[in-house]
């Protein structure tokens, strides 16, 4: 017991640097009590049955100046330790994202290419002239999350279903968040390299970065610390270091929209990556035209591959501003950042463990946001969490 509160102490008060090392977080006002609120806020939602662990990290250039973890892997399972694996869900899609510009900046992809451009089996479909762009912002129409596993149980018979789905708008005129059309991008990225989406995601990502625990698949070993997710009742057992995502557990666990796993250190390498410009992964001119606003003429603030901070409704609240970018995972994941304030949020959850119905987590989310963005000397009351 003494020894899991000296560990908590210090994931949580100190400003930590990439080798783990805990150095004093004064620097940052206010952080301590900032700090004490948050892990308040969190440990209150695993009380509340949200979540059976989280972890979270906020941070600028200097890197994290509050980070922790509370919880277990599983309602019966280990405490969490840091090191933890993590189901992405749709954090996958940035990453992915990351990925395809990447080949844009190497002259392989351009944002222009269309579907059919590039997929041969998908050239008479309804999606052929959507292009590389459209699927990134999510106006090229499709339709949003189709359980397509449902009917199809191969690889094959999804692929084959993915083409005839009807269009739910005409291109560029409305934000339909569609996982079928990352799905696309996947394959658009293999079909262009000849290399598989998980080998293009260990090249152009992990191995820049030394992301060492960002794959897709995790093995044996790694399962050994993955958290839980849900109790699926179509595969009739809790899913553990396997994609939670249906569709993509058909298509075999890579996919452009689900299938990524990391942990809480490698997501901070990555924000501070983004926050640094985009090098060695992007140059700064193509990260700044992934991350720029594209659609507020329409519905929802889009950018490539990326959430945009929209004026209402955002999922972190209010409190970041106008040119911040960011995703969400199903599973209960998080990575934003505020590249005008110079910072970032990670929230990782397995929010999805006691079932996959809302139950306060959306507010508990945006408090957790808020906490890191009030003015000096304010948090939120004790009883504020949703």
């Amino acid at each position: 017991m003494k020894a899991e509160h000296r560990q908590r102490t210090s994931a949580t008060t100190g400003r930590e640097v990439a080798t783990g090392a805990s150095v004093t977080g004064s620097d940052v006002p206010n952080s301590g009590r900032h700090a004490a609120a948050r892990r308040r806020l969190l440990e209150d939602g695993r009380e509340r049955g949200l979540y059976s662990g989280a972890t979270w990290s906020l941070g600028d250039a200097a890197g994290p100046y509050d980070r922790g973890w509370t919880g277990t892997r599983a309602l019966d399972g280990p405490a969490l330790d840091g090191h933890d694996l993590w189901d992405l869900a749709s954090v996958t899609k940035p990453i992915v994202g990351l990925v395809v510009m990447a080949l844009v900046d190497r002259g392989v992809l351009g944002l222009d290419d269309t579907v059919g451009q590039h997929l041969a089996r998908y050239s008479g479909s309804p999606h052929a002239a959507r292009t590389v762009a459209q699927l990134l912002d999510h106006t090229a129409g499709l339709p949003g999350g189709v359980p397509l596993y449902r009917d199809h149980p191969t690889r094959e018979s999804l692929l084959a279903a993915l083409g005839p789905l009807p269009h739910s708008a005409e291109p560029g005129t409305h934000v339909t968040y569609s996982s079928q059309g990352f799905m696309l991008l996947g394959l658009i990225a293999e079909q262009a390299t000849g290399q598989g989406l998980d080998q293009l995601t260990a090249d152009l990502v992990s191995a820049p970065l030394g992301l060492t625990d960002t794959r897709f698949r995790p093995g044996t070993a790694d399962r050994a610390r993955a958290v839980a997710t849900e109790a699926c009742p179509w595969r009739g057992r809790t899913v553990v270091g396997e994609v939670h995502d249906e569709n993509a557990v058909v298509l075999g666990g890579v996919a452009g929209h689900a299938g990524l796993f990391s942990t809480l250190a490698d997501l901070e390498r990555l924000a501070l990556c983004l926050l640094g410009g985009g090098r060695p992964l992007l140059e700064p001119d193509t990260l700044t035209l992934m991350t720029a606003p594209r659609t507020d003429h329409l519905n929802l603030r889009r950018a490539l591959a990326w959430q945009g901070q929209d004026p209402v409704g955002s999922p972190v609240g209010d409190t970041f501003g106008p040119t911040s970018y960011g995703h969400t995972g199903f599973t209960g994941t998080s990575l934003w950042l505020d590249p005008e304030a110079g910072r970032y949020a990670i929230l990782l959850t397995n929010r999805v463990h006691s079932g996959r119905e809302e139950r306060g987590f959306a507010a508990l989310r945006r408090d957790f946001h808020t906490i890191g963005s009030l003015p000096t000397g304010q948090v939120p009351p004790d009883d504020a969490h949703g």
